[in-house]
């Protein structure tokens, strides 16, 4: 992947370890030339995970054992002041501690109340949706990056971008980060991770994201 041009490397540890295991996030932390995001529930299993892997990010994300993969952002409204403090000890380590929100302009607010350093934005409903909502969908995340920047937040997104669909996203010009996964793996069932990389930063390329 880096040699293909990833900026850097996300992984998701969950707690039943169906994609990757402890030892793997160890290694990557070890190996990489670039920089590990690292995914999570908002366990004290996975944080005591991370305090001593020290990452340089970290995302915040919902987990249930019965989805395929995560399926939309963090209900923040009733966890607040657990996951407050919960990011607080993360941050204090040094790393940069971000969480998975839908692109709702209460939820942008509330993050920031609480002191994190970044939110990425859940684009699975712009990547899922049908043509003739689009346009709204890309409108929220537009209007919901743009409070995020306003609020003093690195603002990243991620979910069901593909080679397709990821310029609009990108030609917002708000995003630090996109996370994009499942359409590179599959591409590089053909042509290989490095050039299936190199292809989706070639989709980006001019774009200021």
């Amino acid at each position: 992947a880096e040699s293909g041009g990833a900026d850097f490397i996300t992984v998701h540890l969950r707690e039943d370890r169906r994609h990757i295991q402890d030892s793997d996030v160890f290694n990557l932390k070890r190996e990489i030339k670039t920089y590990l995001n690292l995914e999570l529930a908002a366990t004290e299993e996975m944080k005591q995970i991370a305090l001593e892997l020290v990452p340089s990010a970290i995302c915040i994300v919902p987990e249930k054992r019965e989805e395929i993969t995560t399926e939309g952002g963090l209900n923040i409204t009733k966890k607040l002041a657990y996951l407050a403090k919960f990011c607080e000890e993360l941050s204090a380590k040094g790393i940069t501690v971000s969480l998975f929100l839908e692109p709702d302009l209460e939820h942008v607010k509330l993050a920031a109340s609480i002191g994190v350093s970044a939110i990425e934005l859940h684009t699975g409903e712009y990547a899922n949706t049908s043509d003739a909502r689009r346009k709204k969908e890309l409108d929220r995340l537009a209007q919901a990056a743009s409070l995020g920047r306003e609020l003093g937040l690195i603002i990243n997104a991620g979910h069901g971008l593909d080679y397709e669909n990821v310029r609009e996203v990108s030609k917002i010009g708000l995003f630090t980060d996109l996370n994009i996964g499942h359409s590179i793996v599959c591409k590089a069932i053909d042509v290989g991770l490095a050039s299936a990389v190199k292809l989706m930063k070639d989709q980006l390329k001019g774009d200021k994201f």
